[in-house]
């Protein structure tokens, strides 16, 4: 026989059982449909977070108070033997390969302006920010440099900090009340958005030497540095190590690259993406006894048939053939079924759910595909070694 018949007589078989066929395939459906959905999510949540990361630049690296094994967290607190200070951060701007840096402290104050208040989160920062962290001022003008030694009470307000204080008027040269100083407006930032969830917008800029008298602080929490593209994270870090030991006589404190931030998110994503892959593949299984059951079933309802095959010159290997091709049939037909449901789901979520960050992961539905394929292949070879071993008169007694 050949397997043009072959595959023509599997698929007339599995067509003519429409709701059995059907039923036995809806496990594959559910399963890969669930992988696609769940990885969808997994890969949206990746790309997002990296971009998350990756906004302010690639080349930046941070200085954290305190000698720690892993990476710092901005407005982590450590006791240490010298504090990181502004002056570090100036001589730490003078290095070969350093492009500018921005000394920062961070807190959360309630800011007055006339008769309205709110609380909102206050960045103790230099000059630096527009250039290190790519923002961009939509009026005014960002903090002047020079303002260390002897800083003045002047602020940049997020977009939507300034709208909340001042409506639509324009916040520039009003003057608004930070704890008990008073401080001018000189500035207004552009739309930013949420960066992991602290609200960029809601925000307001200081000089840093102001914000360390505000939070009553000795260290900053940490110094961001924006390197030259071209040289080597090790060689940035080597100079880094080496002021910084020699002006505080030890390693009293700990560096953290972009890229190390980014390698350490981009591992634990995806492990997530790929834990919940196997959750959603747990619905394979599923499927997987679907068909195993059913074919069984088929080879037991069938024995007739195939006495009457054997009986007519249909050798052993035509009969598991035959038991296998339905089974591969019926595991392609739920596959192809799993993927394009999975598919339309997330085009669906994309549109009623746009906040939700999806994205299709075509690694992973191809490879669902495949064990959809093998899942079929493996339920099939039991009851197709069955049938096959029938001998010819037995199964025609049965008739």
């Amino acid at each position: 026989m050949r397997y043009a018949d072959l595959i023509s007589l599997s698929y007339r078989t599995v067509i003519s059982h429409k709701l059995r066929s059907s039923l036995t395939a809806l496990g594959l459906i559910i399963g890969i449909a669930a992988v696609i959905i769940l990885t969808s999510i997994g890969r949206g949540i990746h790309t997002f977070v990296l971009a998350e990361f990756t906004q302010f630049g690639t080349n930046l690296a941070s200085v954290f108070p305190g000698k720690k094994t892993t990476f710092g967290l901005s407005g982590a607190t450590i006791s240490t033997v010298r504090p990181l200070s502004l002056a570090d951060a100036a001589s730490l701007g003078k290095l070969e390969n350093i492009i500018n840096v921005v000394p920062l402290v961070q807190g959360n104050a309630r800011i007055e302006a006339d008769n309205k208040q709110r609380r909102s989160n206050v960045l103790g920062v230099g000059s630096a920010v527009p250039e290190v962290w790519k923002l961009k001022t939509a009026s005014g003008h960002f903090l002047p440099a020079g303002e260390q030694s002897n800083p003045r009470p002047l602020a940049v307000l997020g977009n939507k900090l300034a709208v909340e204080l001042f409506g639509t008027a324009s916040p520039l040269g009003k003057r608004i009340r930070i704890g008990s100083d008073r401080y001018r407006v000189i500035g207004v930032m552009e739309k930013k958005g949420q960066m992991l969830g602290f609200d960029m917008d809601d925000t307001i800029y200081i000089p840093a030497a102001k914000a360390l008298e505000l939070f009553d602080r000795e260290s900053l929490m940490q110094i961001d540095l924006l390197y030259k593209s071209n040289t080597p994270i090790a060689t940035v870090q080597q100079d880094i190590k080496r002021l910084l030991v020699a002006r505080h006589g030890e390693e009293d404190f700990t560096i953290v690259t972009q890229n190390q931030m980014l390698e350490a998110m981009d591992s634990i994503l995806n492990i997530l993406t790929m834990a919940v892959a196997a959750l959603g593949s747990i619905s394979l299984l599923v499927g997987s006894v679907g068909i195993l059951t059913i074919m069984t079933i088929a080879v037991s309802e069938r024995i007739s048939e195939i006495g009457l095959l054997r009986a007519v010159g249909a050798e052993r290997r035509i009969i598991f053939q035959l038991f296998l091709g339905e089974a591969l049939m019926l595991s392609m037909a739920g596959g192809l079924a799993g993927v394009l449901a999975g598919i339309l789901v997330v085009q669906i979520s994309r549109v009623l759910l746009p906040a939700l960050p999806v994205e299709l992961a075509w690694a992973y539905i191809a490879a669902a595909f495949a064990v959809s394929l093998l899942i079929g292949l493996v339920a099939g070879v039991a009851p197709a070694m069955k049938a096959a071993r029938l001998e010819p008169l037995e199964a025609l007694r049965t008739e």
